[in-house]
């Protein structure tokens, strides 16, 4: 039986923490849209600012469906499952934003992700601010082990400088505009910030 929680600490706080990934799910408002689920994962890409609020890095080489639907009309979820450990999964129903570089509050963000974003293609930082906070059992879902992240999203992004980067997402077909043509990454992308 699931539970509903006011705020995200202690345990909860923890365990979202603790997890190498995590799902995104956003939709538009047309029902005809397309409905998108992404992972996300990466060590210290993912933050929790309060207990209300948590914020994950956007980097390079995917569509943005989840940045076009967020700048429609806010709606996301997230949900973490535990796949070593005792069984839970824990969601975040909420309002979501693109932050992208330009916006003041960028500086302030960065700060609170253990990663460096340099080596990644880092577009945005997603900021929701959950309404519904719930974990469930999780009795179904598999035990499987992590064993590390990956290296080639670091590696492959790496190369590329702010010119280089906006041209490459003005070459994606659904960057701009998302798979049902809502407004999706601004191009060409604000210059980095100097830290």
């Amino acid at each position: 039986m699931g539970k509903t929680y006011e705020r995200i600490d202690g345990r909860l706080r923890e365990f979202i923490e603790a997890q190498p990934m995590f799902f995104v799910a956003t939709a538009p408002l047309a029902g005809d849209g397309t409905v998108n689920l992404s992972p996300k994962g990466l060590r210290g890409t993912l933050a929790v600012l309060d207990e209300h609020t948590v914020a994950y890095l956007d980097f390079a080489g995917s569509n943005a469906e989840t940045i076009a639907h967020l700048r429609e009309n806010g709606r996301v979820t997230l949900m973490w499952c535990a796949f070593d450990g005792p069984p839970n999964i824990v969601r975040v129903h909420g309002r979501g934003e693109p932050v992208f570089r330009d916006d003041p509050r960028w500086p302030d963000l960065l700060r609170h992700f253990d990663v460096d974003p340099t080596p990644h293609g880092l577009r945005a930082v997603i900021v929701v601010r959950a309404q519904l906070v719930r974990d469930t059992c999780g009795y179904a879902v598999p035990l499987m082990s992590y064993d590390a992240d990956r290296d080639l999203h670091g590696r492959r992004f790496a190369r590329e400088d702010d010119t280089s980067l906006s041209a490459y997402f003005a070459g994606k077909e659904h960057v701009a505009r998302s798979i049902d043509g809502l407004p999706g990454l601004p191009l060409p992308l604000p210059p980095t910030p100097a830290r």
